[in-house]
């Protein structure tokens, strides 16, 4: 009974869609078999009903999380157009139309290779406005729509759906399918010529010939010859990239198992890949290229002639440019196929793979692969011509760090989990035939997701070129190339910053600010050093100098926001100080076999943070970390922020209170003015800072001034306490201030942390 309570339920909503689309979204003149009714024929156009079924999908849409991105759509001409689109899912013949037709504000119909037209997928198909390539009517129909421009059309190039993603043999487009290979269809080329061809002959009889012209116009059911003439022809190539591509069991395929007895493989095969799509938020870059205007391929004088021939010429007949037709027709073929195999939005996923595919050996380290992944991440792809995924347009220092956005991890998993690699320790093993084997066709994209994924940037050839590059770095080279890029771009941000915020009797000068570096002949030990809010660099030279000293490399990066004016810092997050940190870890850990990280204030924070979320960290050593602010600003800054906020609101700008006042204990590096947004900003860092102290395994020292003004001794030893070292230790110094690491007494702090770190060997 409960089973057919659930069929019901299911069969129930798939009919009610079944029915909307059965009504409102049949493509042109296309006979309908009724069972114990006479057939019958739907018009072609059907606004209303065209704007009743776009809702249908839009509640489809709504129950996917999939993230749709359109780019490029100042791209779609005015006049009939073609959209060519690349085929990897049955996705886009849904979404594909609804999506379009919401930018354009016409029809959208679409043209599907006949053999998906069998059982209740070719029902379906009709139902969405799909056209079999074998309708005899197709030619047509098409090309009476784009005369017209009542409908705009979706062809697939490729002819089928390239499950493995693999167009590219030797250079040359070719499809991989599962019956073997064949080129790309001229089809879509083929139909936008016949359409120009038919259009200017129409303009030319309807002057020469009106008789021939009111033929043609009957033949086509065309009322009105106006709308023809004031109308031109383009191909607009679309490129749809999925990201990340992954495939499992769902919902979708669940369901199906369950309604439907004995089902393919192949079919359970595409719900996986496709309801894993759709149930799993994955992005969907859409992306519109240049249009290729077709008036432009008709001037040969051959051609020419016959468009303006005073003899009767029917739809098929064979005409002397019919050839010339067919070279045009390669050309705009090629001209589509690489305009929409160049907007492919480059993820990390195929850097990834990529990598894999072309580092030279089997035995790939994992710190080494993540080095290489970084620095293809960062090689200013935008020159190589590609289109970038949202993500590879920020920093790419996770990378190098703790991969806290989980793009290496998750790819790793992947590749894991279907045997690309194999893991021994921080090694990877990497199976070449991953890339060379043939696998079976309707289950590549389940068994081998990693090898389409490759395939997919293949046609990329100047990124191909620049991720080899990088693959075949030798490993020496590898790190000191990553550490002079981020050395470079530290400096580089910073002047750039200084420049742009920089505050007449305000800003400090640059040697404040300037991130420090001090070498030494030993790459043994290096010591990330912090500084602290609304400080600078210089604020822990002496410190560095000190611990250089000891034969230790010390990197002491600038925060993101600071060393520059407050105006600087008021634009800034917690994340981008994290950022500025990690981008310091990445060159200590690229030129030292062991970092030890430390900080002061909420240097001393970020330095924890990173200790607990990298666990190639050596030991931390904190001075005076927050947890709870003594300063009383922090206290009415909650207040201040829900003010500015309401005065937002009220376009009352002029109203806002911005900064507080500061009286620096070191007026030569710190700001006078504190942003309530920095404020906001330490607040919200160290409420996400606390959980995470548990997680810290690596021997960490404490430090704390007794009589400190700013951050309480309760709050560093609450610090302590979390501290999930198995060796710890807590240092109270009796000092009435907080920044113990300047001034007089701070040579005690120093031998402290001095102390520790010599512990440490």
């Amino acid at each position: 009974m409960k089973d057919k309570i659930v069929k019901r339920f299911y069969w129930t909503i798939l009919t009610n869609f079944e029915n909307i689309y059965r009504i409102h979204f049949l493509p042109p003149q296309i006979q309908i078999e009724c069972p114990g009714k006479s057939p019958i024929k739907v018009n072609f156009m059907n606004p209303f009903a065209y704007r009743t079924t776009a809702l249908a999908v839009k509640t489809l849409a709504g129950l996917s999380k999939a993230q749709i991105n359109i780019h490029g759509k100042e791209n779609i001409p005015e006049g009939s157009k073609i959209f060519v689109i690349n085929h990897f899912t049955r996705i886009e013949t849904l979404f594909l139309p609804y999506h379009i037709h919401k930018l354009t504000r016409i029809p959208v119909w679409s043209l599907a290779d006949y053999e998906l037209f069998k059982g209740s997928l070719g029902v379906f198909l009709d139902k969405v406005g799909a056209v079999s390539t074998r309708n005899p009517d197709r030619d047509l129909l098409i090309i009476k729509s784009l005369l017209t421009g009542e409908a705009a059309w979706i062809i697939f190039p490729e002819g089928r759906m390239v499950k493995s993603k693999k167009i590219i043999e030797k250079g040359d487009f070719m499809i991989s399918f599962a019956g073997g290979k064949h080129p790309p269809h001229t089809g879509a080329a083929t139909l936008a010529l016949r359409t120009e061809f038919y259009r200017q002959r129409l303009q030319r009889l309807s002057q020469e010939d009106p008789e021939e012209a009111k033929r043609l116009l009957d033949l086509f059911e065309i009322d009105s010859l106006e709308p023809v003439v004031n109308n031109k022809t383009s191909i607009v190539p679309v490129n749809i990239t999925y990201y990340p591509l992954r495939a499992h069991e769902n919902m979708l395929s669940n369901l199906a198992a369950y309604l439907v007895e004995n089902i393919p493989e192949h079919i359970i095969e595409e719900i996986m890949t496709e309801g894993t799509m759709l149930l799993s938020g994955v992005d969907v870059d859409i992306r519109f290229g240049e249009p290729i205007e077709i008036k432009k391929f008709m001037k040969d004088t051959t051609v020419k002639s016959d468009i303006s021939a005073k003899h009767r010429i029917d739809f098929d007949d064979p005409i002397p440019s019919k050839q010339l037709l067919w070279k045009a027709a390669l050309s705009i073929m090629q001209l589509y196929m690489s305009s929409i195999y160049s907007m492919i939005t480059v993820n990390h996923d195929h850097i990834f793979a990529s990598l894999l595919k072309l580092i030279p050996y089997t035995s790939i380290n994992e710190h080494d692969f993540r080095r290489r992944a970084f620095l293809a991440a960062t090689c200013n792809l935008e020159k190589t011509g590609v289109f970038l995924h949202d993500s590879l347009n920020d920093d790419q220092t996770h990378l190098l760090s703790d991969d806290r956005f989980n793009k290496f991890k998750d790819f790793i998993a992947v590749a894991l989990e279907k045997e690309a690699i194999k893991q021994k320790g921080k090694m990877f093993i990497k199976d070449a035939s991953t890339f060379i084997s043939t696998f079976e066709f309707h289950r590549i994209r389940i068994d081998n997701p990693v090898a389409v994924i490759a395939n997919e940037v293949e046609p990329l050839t100047l990124l191909q070129r620049r991720i080899k590059r990088i693959a075949r770095l030798p490993g020496f080279w590898l790190r000191r190339k990553v550490v002079k890029q981020l050395l470079a771009q530290s400096v580089s941000e910073f002047e750039k910053d200084y420049n742009s915020f920089f505050v007449e009797g305000e800003s400090k000068p640059k040697k404040v600010g300037m991130p420090l570096l001090i070498k030494r002949r030993s790459r043994d030990t290096g010591v990330l050093l912090v500084h602290g809010y609304m400080a600078a660099p210089l604020e822990v030279k002496q410190l560095a100098t000190y611990l250089g000293r000891m034969g230790l490399w010390i990197y002491v990066p600038r925060l993101k926001g600071h060393g520059t004016s407050p105006d600087d810092l008021a634009t800034r997050t917690y994340h981008d100080w994290m950022v500025s940190v990690d981008k310091g870890y990445a060159i200590l850990s690229n030129t030292c076999k062991r970092v030890i990280v430390g900080g002061f204030s909420v240097g001393a924070g970020l330095a924890l943070d990173l200790a607990a979320r990298v666990d190639d960290v050596q030991g931390v050593f904190a001075v005076c970390p927050p947890m709870r602010l003594q300063d009383f600003s922090s206290k009415f800054v909650p207040a201040v922020d829900a003010w500015n906020r309401l005065m937002e609101k009220v376009r009352l700008e002029g109203a806002q209170k911005k900064f507080v006042e500061n009286s620096p204990e070191n007026p030569h590096i710190n700001y006078f003015r504190n942003p309530i947004s920095g404020i906001m900003e330490l607040e919200r860092f160290m409420e996400k800072l606390e959980p995470k102290l548990s997680g810290i395994k690596a021997p960490a020292l404490v430090v704390q001034s007794l009589g400190d003004p700013v951050v309480a001794p309760s709050g560093s030893r609450r610090v302590f306490d979390l501290l999930g070292s198995e060796d710890k230790v807590y240092m109270l110094f009796n000092f009435n201030r907080h920044g113990i690491i300047l001034g007089e007494g701070a040579q005690k702090v120093f031998k402290a942390i001095g102390d520790f770190i010599q512990n440490l060997n």
